[in-house]
């Protein structure tokens, strides 16, 4: 069985919906996946903007996601810490989810979201690990990755 990762939200190179975004509740959209590796300890994800004009951004890093769950809720990632989830640091600078929030001028940005399955259960990410360091950190660790692309362009664009 393929390592994979959806979402019930959107489907893999679709438009994200507004909720998820700075336009909108600015909420973790609803993850879920299947077919993990024997061997995994637990799972890492980061997500990142493909298309912003510096480079990858990362809005999103999470780490020590137990090996037993195949899902993470809408809504984890902001706010109130109600799990024993590791957080990395954003290019926002936060410990949180921060929504896509592509500039008005910009055309349809792409987010990826990328699992890893690890062979350990801690990774050795350090307290608030920034997001773009947290996948060097576990590379060495990395059983399997899924990804999942959602895009979204701002709505003042459509307007």
């Amino acid at each position: 069985m393929a390592f994979v990762l959806k979402s019930p939200a959107f489907s893999h190179g679709e438009e994200m919906p507004t909720r998820y975004t700075c336009e909108g509740a600015n909420v973790s959209p609803p993850l879920e996946w299947s077919g993990a590796p024997p061997g995994t300890r637990s799972f890492a994800l980061v997500m990142e903007d493909l298309d912003a004009p510096s480079g990858p951004f990362r809005h999103w890093a999470l780490y020590d996601i137990m090996a037993d769950r195949t899902l993470l809720p809408e809504g984890v990632g902001r706010g109130v810490k109600t799990e024993a989830l590791g957080h990395g640091v954003n290019d926002y600078g936060h410990p949180r989810y921060d929504g896509p929030c592509p500039s008005e001028r910009d055309d349809a940005h792409r987010y990826r979201f990328r699992l890893a399955a690890l062979d350990l259960e801690t990774p050795l990410a350090t307290p608030k690990e920034p997001a773009g360091d947290l996948w060097d950190t576990i590379r060495p660790y990395i059983l399997a990755e899924a990804e999942l692309i959602g895009s979204y362009t701002s709505r003042h664009k459509r307007d």
